[in-house]
């Protein structure tokens, strides 16, 4: 059946389709000149025929000149993140940074002037692990983070990462971090002690560790960072040989092999989300963040058990649920998971500890892979710049990684250790930002747009207006090369589906809430605005263009292109 445009309509300034329901689907092949004085063309659809409308009939025609706005929509101004107002103004549309950054806050970062350092560097969002710290301190850290961006115009959203339940080690005695050496003799058990612990001590979180153990199985430590040989079990005691020295980092993972394979059928009948994380999650709900990650997690249903809880209590219920993918279970209901969450991130210390190392490279392409053809942003976390814990500059491989996270199309690369409690956690920033700059360069250079197939996620004939139009508008926005995605977005979901197709151009997406536009600072190429507007869009880009054009962010005759999720349509213009 066609679904062509239909060109012989009775008048000549307007073409009518012949089905509403794909009017999209030739959008590109319209013939628009480049980067040359544009009429505002504008394709809009409603509940009866479609029109395709020109500036000779009487759809939305922009006024060749921008004019000033104070009252019916509220006051006149947009809020934009500093760095990025800073980069428009100094590079133009295409330096910006499309790759987002993430970084863990811990003793190294937590200072109100560190914290400013890692929002001058690109950081946007600041992860919260509860694993290590109290509540208090992580409420500190909140409300810098928040203090940072009310007085700093910042947009830092905040992610809290649950400790989750399998098994791990204690806190160390309160100490930041220890050494074990080859041969040396550690003792491992489930009994408590009052710091300091004794010598070569460490406590297990779960009960049963000592009678699921046997001599001769290997431990290993934060995913192989450290391993020991069970040589003896006294007791609530496990003797451990140190056969792989290292750094031990307080509450680090713990997992057991036997026979060259994972022992996991205790850590199988663990809780996902343990009685503490429950608290933390009453914690976060309760100081407003912006994330809940949730670690590891072996199905869907925990994550919708989870959703369902945020909504009864958050005040907006927004908060956004991020699935940490880390375990073989998350691996074996992998699509399932990411369905139902609002997020994915690649774990990958922990999925290197439960899967061969040489299949982690595999399985992180295919987690990025998969999010995105869901249209759920995804994280590539863990060991990223390990070595700049210690060292100012990180070794080629870690950079060769880096990149290749950045060539995947990955939304967000995380620092974990690197700015939590490393020597350097700026330096590491910096290094992100630069690799992730220069890989998506090249790109764009070498026109490299990926033949992924994005099949159609739509659950409503609205839904799927929406995804035809950002598809076309994405795919137009490469044709013609155009400087900008106007996105206008009341609840993020139209920006998401710009994000998705990974255009060569910056998305700028204005949205009314505060915390939409944090969340969307998780996701590939958008640039979050707060603005308030109303549902004519000829309005609204008027007082867009002349609000950006006085900041110094945009300037009159860049070719941008314009959708919206309440009149659901492009529209191609230059500004004025």
């Amino acid at each position: 059946m066609s679904h062509a445009l239909n060109l012989s309509s009775h008048s000549p300034s307007a073409f009518t389709i012949s089905r509403p329901s794909l009017f999209l689907s030739t959008a590109t092949n319209l013939p628009l000149p480049l980067k040359k004085p544009l009429r505002t063309l504008v394709v809009k659809a409603s509940t009866s025929d479609p029109v395709l409308v020109t500036d000779n009939g009487s759809g939305g025609v922009l006024s060749g000149t921008t004019q000033e706005y104070s009252s019916n929509n509220g006051p006149a101004s947009i809020e934009v993140d500093t760095v990025t107002e800073a980069e428009l103004k100094e590079n133009g549309f295409r330096s910006t940074r499309r790759t987002k950054l993430i970084c863990t806050i811990g003793p190294a970062s937590c200072g109100f002037e560190q914290l400013e350092a890692l929002a001058v560097e690109g950081m946007n969002v600041a992860r919260i692990n509860m694993c290590h710290g109290t509540r208090e301190w992580h409420r500190m850290v909140i409300e810098r983070v928040r203090r940072l961006n009310e007085e700093k115009g910042f947009a830092v959203a905040i992610m809290m990462d649950t400790e989750g339940s399998e098994i791990h080690m204690g806190d160390l005695g309160g100490s930041s971090s220890a050494k074990a050496e080859d041969g040396e003799i550690w003792n491992f058990t489930v009994r408590a002690f009052d710091p300091p612990l004794p010598e070569r001590t460490i406590t297990v979180n779960y009960d049963g560790f000592a009678e699921d153990v046997r001599v001769g199985d290997d431990l290993l430590v934060d995913g192989g960072m450290v391993r020991f040989e069970v040589i003896e079990k006294i007791g609530p005691d496990v003797k451990c040989l140190c056969t792989d020295p290292g750094l031990l980092l307080p509450r680090a993972n713990l997992t057991f092999w036997r026979d060259g394979k994972l022992v996991r059928e205790r850590n199988a009948m663990l809780p996902t989300i343990s009685s503490k994380d429950w608290l933390d999650i009453d914690f976060g709900i309760a100081e407003g963040v912006d994330f809940i990650a949730v670690s590891f997690v072996k199905s869907a249903e925990v994550i919708k058990h989870l959703k369902s809880y945020i909504k009864a209590r958050a005040r907006d219920g927004d908060i956004a649920v991020i699935a940490k993918i880390e375990s073989i279970d998350s691996l074996r209901n992998l699509e399932e998971i990411i369905q139902a969450s609002d997020g994915a991130m690649v774990a990958r210390g922990d999925l290197g500890a439960q899967i061969p190392l040489e299949q982690v490279p595999s399985e992180q392409q295919r987690i990025v892979q998969l999010c995105r053809q869901l249209n759920r942003p995804v994280i590539v976390a863990s060991q990223l710049l390990e070595s700049m814990i210690e060292y100012p500059i990180p070794t080629r491989a870690e950079v060769a990684d880096v990149s290749e996270a950045v060539r995947q199309r990955g939304d967000a690369l995380m620092l974990s250790g690197e700015s939590a409690m490393g020597q350097f956690p700026e330096k590491a920033l910096t290094v992100l930002r630069n690799v992730s700059l220069r890989i998506e360069r090249r790109w764009r250079e070498q026109k490299r747009h990926e033949v992924i197939e994005l099949p159609s996620i739509a659950s409503s004939f609205s839904d799927s207006i929406s995804e035809e139009i950002c598809n076309s508008a994405a795919k137009m926005a490469n044709n013609l090369e155009v400087d900008a995605l106007f996105v206008y977005t009341k609840n993020g979901h139209m920006a998401s589906l710009l994000s998705r197709c990974r255009p060569d151009c910056p998305i700028f997406a204005f949205t009314t809430a505060t915390s939409v536009r944090r969340r969307l600072n998780l996701q590939w190429g958008l640039m979050p605005f707060r603005l308030n507007y109303s549902d004519d869009m000829e309005s609204n880009l008027n007082k867009t263009f002349s609000l950006l054009k006085a900041r110094g962010m945009i300037k009159s005759g860049a070719l941008i292109i314009a959708v919206s999720d309440m009149l659901q349509s492009i529209q191609v213009m230059n500004v004025p």
